[in-house]
């Protein structure tokens, strides 16, 4: 029967304070099914496929031993954001934005500490998921770019499609499209309606690394790799993604695991000087029974899996 965990995070980030999620075993090693809460059952069947392609299958040949990654920065305030690129090594922060209604004026004293923290060199990355209207996104962006010399990117600063269009249309930052790849039923969209400058790829939500690939080469965007909050499990699925891409020309933002309190693995995949390896196949999870769910959640989760189970084979 697949473990289920759940681990506290380390501040609130994405509107949680806990991630829980599944560790499935199988003949290729281990595999993490984590859709967030708010996937139903039928978005949710590309998280098993993802989960059962590591734990049945393997992933294809990196073409590469090691990816840079950027370090997170929730909303947090100044100091604490300064003290958390400082520490962490990376050379990219991305910076999250638009947390709350109304809170530009934070947004941008701690964007300004991030670039003290980096310096000029550094590059600054912001995400909004989703937050503004198109009118919102552009007065923002501006006023973002402005405090931090420069964005390297806005990661989806709308909804849809289109507003993500109309807002490219009016700033000269680069638009990074997430939500809209992940969660679309087409995840090509994006890329033929003139949305987005960078497409943000997580092969959990996209179906496996082998699919998030495929998704790559016909988007024909240059490419960001960025984790789902998983445990180092699941992460390493992201990391074969990332050592798998043709071209890697940004830091991945598979820094995350620093927002768990904990991991379900004994040494978790923590950045080194702003780098992470690139593995074969998931680390055995060792330390999973000390992270164990109610028997509540335990049941929600098994429930879930059979649902979406029965979904993904029709």
């Amino acid at each position: 029967m697949p473990d289920v965990y759940v681990i506290p995070l380390t501040t609130r980030f994405r509107g949680i304070t806990v991630r829980e999620g599944m560790l499935l075993r199988g003949p290729a090693g281990w595999g993490e099914f984590c859709p967030f809460a708010d996937y139903d059952d039928r978005e949710s069947v590309p998280w098993l496929a993802a989960a059962r392609e590591a734990a049945e299958q393997g992933w294809p040949e990196p073409v590469r031993d090691r990816v840079p990654v950027n370090c997170i920065v929730p909303a947090v305030g100044p100091q604490r954001a300064q003290e958390i690129v400082r520490a962490s090594g990376c050379a990219t922060a991305k910076v999250k934005v638009a947390d709350a209604s109304g809170s530009l004026p934070e947004d941008l004293e701690r964007v300004a500490a991030v670039r003290d923290a980096l310096g000029p060199a550094g590059a600054i990355r912001v995400d909004a998921n989703a937050a503004w209207s198109v009118d919102e996104a552009v007065t923002a962006i501006r006023e973002l770019d402005r405090v931090a010399g420069g964005l390297q990117y806005v990661e989806q600063p709308c909804r849809s499609v289109e507003e993500l269009a109309a807002v490219r249309r009016r700033v000269d930052t680069p638009i990074a499209a997430d939500e809209s790849i992940r969660r679309a039923e087409d995840p090509l969209r994006v890329a033929v309606a003139g949305a987005a400058d960078i497409a943000v790829l997580k092969c959990a939500p996209l179906g496996g690394v082998r699919r998030a690939l495929a998704v790559a080469e016909a988007c024909g965007l240059p490419c960001v790799v960025s984790s789902a909050l998983e445990t180092s499990v699941g992460m390493a699925a992201e990391l074969a993604l990332a050592g798998a891409l043709p071209q890697l020309d940004m830091a991945c933002g598979l820094g995350t695991g620093a927002l768990l309190t904990t991991d379900v693995v004994a040494e978790p995949f923590v950045p080194r000087d702003g780098w992470l390896p690139v593995p074969r196949s998931a680390p055995e999870p060792v330390l999973r029974d000390q992270v164990p769910a109610a028997p509540e959640r335990e049941r929600w989760w098994q429930e879930r899996l059979a649902r979406v189970d029965a979904l993904a084979r029709g």
